[in-house]
């Protein structure tokens, strides 16, 4: 029987399987290094047994930065009617690349 948890990094939540490869924020790990990441809920596949943590379980999800890299390029415009006013800028967002190994 399988487990999901929803783990939390960068400011964001994310609901995790063993096996599973997700894109997250840039994270400060080497390529191929072990991560581990605060968990707030693990349970079955089926639901019949749920660990909610209040406010964390702690780390009980660990996986594998397999890639850091950058996204594509993001366009931002900034726009004013009737005052000749436009600006564009752009930038490309660096994300970490991890597969999850163990949910415990």
């Amino acid at each position: 029987m399988s487990k999901i948890a929803v783990i939390k990094t960068g400011g964001k939540q994310y609901k995790v399987k063993e096996g599973e490869t997700i894109k997250i924020e840039k994270l400060d790990n080497e390529e191929k290094s072990k991560v581990k990441f605060d968990t707030l809920l693990v349970a079955s596949t089926d639901g019949k047994e749920i660990n909610l943590g209040e406010p964390s379980l702690g780390e009980k999800v660990s996986g594998t930065v397999e890639k850091q890299d950058k996204d594509k390029k993001i366009t931002v415009v900034k726009y004013k009617n009737k005052t000749r006013y436009k600006r564009t800028k752009g930038h490309r967002q660096p994300y970490s690349l991890v597969k999850i190994e163990k949910i415990a």
